[in-house]
This record gives structure tokens, sequence and C-alpha cells, in this order.
């Protein structure tokens, strides 16, 4: 699916008109973002989202609920812009930069695919504070790194799908193959292995970059679970942003568990025709994230450098939202086994496969 790029500024009044728009399919609303503040602080703050938009029932709509808690709590006016398929550096760095040149402050990058964009337009823009969500290759003064022990989450996923499992096979599929999401895969399989040594993991991704596509192609992260499942896979991880719906229904389906991403899944109106097959999510606490940076800006001491989200500090987990899940009191048991350890560093989880 095509988006167009949008540039919407949404005051406090108008914030769940905004959701109810994007739940009905509408992408377009009016630019009535203010001029640069003169008295500092977060007066009008923006989103630039990632592959896939808002709407993905996964990172981005994470990201959009930090967005919402500042404009409610904080008394913030919003600005959100889309990306758009295929688009060039030069597109990310325009749109960054229009966002800024109108005040927004902060001005947040949802993914590493804005990191040298970022680099460029921060530059420009000293006193404009930019978030990064996922991305540490960049740094500036002005430039805020927003990071995640994905892998820890991802560990306790692989504990729960190792119990799960009755056939003592899963499945794993990534969006795109980079270093984020292998953290995610690293994390999933070593908590299968050490769960179940004698289990057996499938691994797939569904593009390979440049081509990052693979974050908004349901129908291929449908057919990809599909492959899984018809090999043995009774548990479905999958971290691959929008594309994730499609394993989700798949595996819904089949009438095995899916686990989810980012977001808790589980509670996503998007997927509530398969919520009773989503076993658990892997959830990143990407809207304390957005929300603390705005917050941070607001009170005249932005946040900036590297600022990470782990187990210990609740910044990654694992949901339950699940009636079935909570009944698993084997596998909760083994969860927070582990979760204890990982905190203890008496588990030291893996960055990379």
């Amino acid at each position: 699916m095509r988006r167009i790029t949008r540039i919407a500024t949404v005051g406090l009044a108008s914030a769940a008109l905004a959701l109810s728009a994007t739940a009905c399919g509408g992408k377009k609303s009016s630019d009535t973002s203010s001029s640069p503040s003169e008295s500092g602080g977060a007066k009008s703050v923006a989103l630039a989202y990632d592959i896939g938009g808002r709407g993905d029932q996964s990172f981005n709509d994470a990201a959009y609920a930090g967005l919402e808690k500042a404009s409610k709590e904080l008394k913030v006016k919003t600005a959100e812009a889309e990306p758009t398929e295929g688009e060039s550096e030069a597109d990310k760095v325009q749109r960054l930069t229009e966002l800024a040149r109108k005040g927004n402050n902060p001005v947040i990058g949802v993914g590493f695919a804005y990191a040298p964009a970022i680099k460029k337009v921060a530059e420009k823009f000293p006193k404009t504070t930019f978030g990064l969500i996922d991305d540490t290759s960049v740094t500036g003064p002005n430039i805020a790194n927003l990071v995640f022990n994905e892998e820890q989450g991802s560990y306790l996923a692989g504990v729960a799908a190792a119990k799960a499992s009755k056939t003592g096979t899963v499945g794993f599929i990534g969006g795109v193959e980079v270093p984020l999401i292998k953290k995610f895969e690293a994390g999933f399989t070593q908590g299968v292995k050490d769960t179940n040594p004698n289990a057996k993991v499938l691994s797939a991704y569904l593009t390979q970059p440049p081509d990052f596509t693979g974050f908004a192609k349901p129908d291929l992260g449908k057919a990809t679970a599909k492959g899984q499942l018809d090999s043995g896979a009774d548990v479905i991880y999958a971290a691959a942003g929008l594309a994730g719906s499609g394993a989700i229904e798949a595996t819904a389906n089949a009438g095995k568990w899916a686990i989810g991403v980012d977001s808790d899944q589980y509670n996503q109106a998007g997927l509530s025709k398969y919520k009773d097959h989503i076993l658990t999510s892997v959830t990143k606490d990407v809207s304390d994230a957005v929300y603390n940076e705005i917050k941070s800006v607001q009170d005249g001491t932005p946040a900036t450098g590297e600022i990470r989200y782990g187990l210990d500090k609740g910044g990654v987990g694992l949901a339950d939202s699940n009636p079935e899940y909570k009944k698993m009191a084997d596998v909760i048991a083994a969860v927070e086994k582990a979760k204890a350890d990982i905190i203890a560093k008496k588990i030291n989880v893996k960055t990379a496969p």
C-alpha cells in the first residue's frame, strides 16, 4: 500500500478525532503548526514515522501513543509525518527539515532509517532537539538516541515459545535482515534453546537491505508464516512491523500461537479478530520514550545522548494480556525466572545470532 506524505498538526481537542480518522483510513489533515517558540520548551512536537506508518498496530503506533499522551498531559500541539514508498534519503531530510523549520521541538524520527537524515538536519537546527529511536550510530549535542534491549524481551518470548510449543518447532520472522532485527532473532533463539535444547527454530527474513519494504508487506508476512506452519512450527514470533500482522493472521487461522512485537498486540483493535491466538507480545516502551523526550524539552532540560530502556526498568518486557497465557503456570514461572536471571546478570543475552 502506497502512503502519501502527511504532516499533520493535532491540537489537544482533536487528538481522539485524528485517531478515529486513521482507523477509518483517513490520511490527511491540515497543518497549523505554530512558528518557533521564543520562550523555549516544547510547545509543538513532531513524529516522523517509520516504514509502514501509523496504523501498523506495532512500532509506529507505540510511538504515536507517546505523542498522544504528550498532547493530553503536556498540552502540546503535535505534528506527524508519514513515509512514502520507495523514498530517498533526500525525502527524509526534507521531511525533518520542514518539521524543524515549523518550530516543532523535539522532532523525533521513529526508526533507525532516519539516522543519516537526522545527522544532517540536526546540524542545521542546533536549538532543536532531535530524537532518534533504535539507533546509536549518529550522535550530536542535540540528538537523543532512544534505544532498547530488544534481545532481552525476545529471550523471554523464546522461553514462552519453547514452553508452549507442542511440536518442538517454533518460528521467527524478521522484516528486514538488519542488525536491529537480528537482536530480536538472537534473543528469541537463545531463549528457546536454553529452555529446550532439542527445539528447532525456523528463521526467515522478508527482505534484505537496501529493500526495507519487508516492514510493510502483510501478505509476505502471511506467506512466510504459512511456510513455517507447514514445516511444523506451532508458535511464531514476528518482528516485522506492519508485515507482522500478516504473520499473526496466518498463525491464528491455523489455530497456532503467535507472539507479537513492540506493542501489546493482543490489545490492538486492528488485530482483535486474531487476539485469542496472540499468546503474548514482546513490548518496547516506545511510548514512554517518546513522552519522556518531549517532557524533557518542555521542562527546559532536553535529554540527549544514549537513553537506554532495558528489562531492569521495564523498558522491554513480555505482555500477559491474553487470559489463556495467564493460565499457563509453567510458562509464567519459566519466564519470571528468566527475567530475574537476566536482571541479575546470570544470563547474558546475545545481540547477534
